[in-house]
């Protein structure tokens, strides 16, 4: 299992086994650990062999059906910094946002739309049952607007393969597997390009360890962030994408994520601290820490298109090699000097 291109088959989990958690509970394994799993934060040649066959189990497969190997997970690139750098949209994968109310989920879902729209994707809004208002900027970047999982089947159905699909639903179609049994049908007929998106309105999600079952990609958010007004909200460092794995992964990024991680989590511990303290009271050598993640949390913010019109700045796009290289110059202290304002709600620097 040493293997760095093995990976989880986590489209045949989730179509086997919908509630992971429960499953995964009932056998003794740690919803958190096979969340990583199917995330690549835990590869697998570096996972418990114990864990693959009670997965496998689990899902009533082989081994060799469970682990596929060699096949390259591709990046859909957003344009959007953090994202981009820390938890990459893994095309024709399922990715779940997390997130209470009010911490920016449904923007960050139309603003993905607007982009995708842009890139010539389809873009599908199931909607769900009962009065949801604060789904009008979703529905204005949604191409098509569906009302039952039989008919979302029939439009993607109808755009065909070679048609690159983003389909966005609700956490209640989630529950109730009507969204496993749809991925499932299409895969039947040869379709296997929609990129999935689930949400969950209520905010529940949160409290849950698998509230959507395996993800390709998980963006996390943050009540801090989002109470500081730091957008987009998402996660850094809990946030997760298959695309992370090692075999799949442009090595550059792969270091400077790994360094932009771990300044960002000793940030967040000396932060609170200052909050008490006073910066004058942390030590030299921590300064210089503090001051770099302050810099680069204000970079990871970005104005989207869909917030114009509140925000009164114009929608910003960073390819991914502009991030990175603005990153990896923060990192390297480049911009020690510079006013933290200077950084918040741009594009590239």
């Amino acid at each position: 299992m040493e293997n760095e291109s093995l990976r989880l088959n986590v489209s045949l989990l989730r179509r086997r086994v919908p509630n992971l958690t429960s499953a995964a509970k009932a056998v003794g394994l740690r919803p958190a650990t096979v969340s990583n799993l199917c995330t690549g934060k835990i590869s697998v040649g570096k996972s418990e062999v114990r864990t693959l066959v009670a997965l496998a189990d689990l899902a009533g497969c082989s081994l060799d059906e469970l682990i596929i190997r060699g096949e390259k997970i591709e990046m859909i690139e957003t344009k959007i910094k953090t994202l981009d750098l820390f938890a990459p949209l893994a095309k024709g994968g399922t990715v779940g946002l997390v997130a209470r109310k009010n911490m920016g989920q449904l923007v960050v879902l139309s603003e993905i739309f607007y982009r995708l729209k842009a890139q010539g994707v389809s873009t599908i809004l199931l909607m769900p049952q009962g009065e949801y208002p604060e789904l009008a900027d979703v529905l204005g970047n949604a191409e098509l607007v569906t009302h039952s999982i039989d008919e979302t089947y029939e439009k993607i159905a109808a755009l065909g393969s070679e048609k690159e699909i983003a389909f966005a639903a609700d956490r209640s179609h989630v529950v109730s597997g009507d969204i496993y049994d749809m991925q499932e049908r299409l895969q039947q007929i040869g379709i296997d390009s929609v990129t999935t998106f689930l949400l969950d309105l209520t905010g529940n999600a949160v409290d849950e360890d698998l509230p959507y079952g395996p993800l390709e990609t998980l963006w996390q958010f943050d009540a801090d962030l989002s109470a500081r007004h730091c957008y987009p909200a998402v996660d850094p460092i809990s946030s997760t994408s298959s695309v992370l794995e090692g075999a799949h992964m442009d090595q550059n990024h792969f270091i400077i994520q790994q360094r932009a991680q771990k300044l960002l989590r000793r940030y967040r511990e000396l932060r609170s601290l200052v909050n008490v303290n006073g910066l004058e009271k942390l030590p030299a050598s921590e300064v210089m820490t503090f001051t770099r993640g302050e810099r680069l949390e204000a970079y990871l913010t970005q104005p989207f298109y869909v917030a114009e019109e509140f925000t009164k700045k114009q929608g910003e796009s960073v390819s991914l090699q502009e991030t990175l290289k603005d990153v990896q110059a923060i990192l390297d202290g480049s911009f020690d000097q510079e006013n933290v304002d200077r950084l918040r709600f741009i594009g590239k620097i």
